[in-house]
């Protein structure tokens, strides 16, 4: 099944795709690989998911705040690839929560976004290397920031 099939069936509603807050591009397309900027926890009605976990948002909401921004992620890629199925697989992640300094399980937080690309990619092609790293701010509040790097079909 492509990753379109799978978007379907699971019934996810991209947001719309965020266009750039700064000098950058969304994504890049370099050779074989996709590059992909920070995205934050993007809903589809425009507004952003903000909020430092431990403090402000539980786990379960950085989570789900983490599991928006990989939606949002996949508006772009979408976006500028013109379908899901151009994708062979993730390479790396790279999530940011912001959260209280005694706040220490980020990679349950970024796993909302990491379990997201392996419903939509596959459980082999939808998991990459990931790194999850605690911020004391970010941008405009987000709860959450991502990247991500992908492999393009041949």
């Amino acid at each position: 099944m492509s990753a379109e099939q799978r978007l379907q069936e699971l019934k996810l509603e991209l947001p719309p795709a965020p266009k750039p807050a700064g000098v950058y591009k969304p994504a890049l397309v370099i050779d074989s690989h996709v590059y992909v900027s920070g995205h934050g926890p993007l809903r589809s009605d425009g507004t952003l998911i903000t909020g430092r976990v431990g403090a402000d948002l539980s786990q379960e909401e950085g989570y789900a705040a983490a599991r928006q921004t990989g939606l949002a992620i996949l508006a772009t890629l979408q976006e500028q690839l013109g379908s899901l199925d151009r994708i062979s697989r993730v390479i790396k992640v790279l999530g940011m929560v912001q959260c209280t300094a005694e706040f220490g399980a980020q990679p349950a937080v970024i796993n909302g976004c990491s379990e997201l690309f392996a419903q939509v990619f596959g459980a082999d092609a939808g998991v990459g290397t990931r790194s999850a790293v605690g911020m004391h701010a970010l941008p405009s509040g987000i709860a959450v920031e991502i990247e991500a790097m992908f492999e393009l079909i041949g």
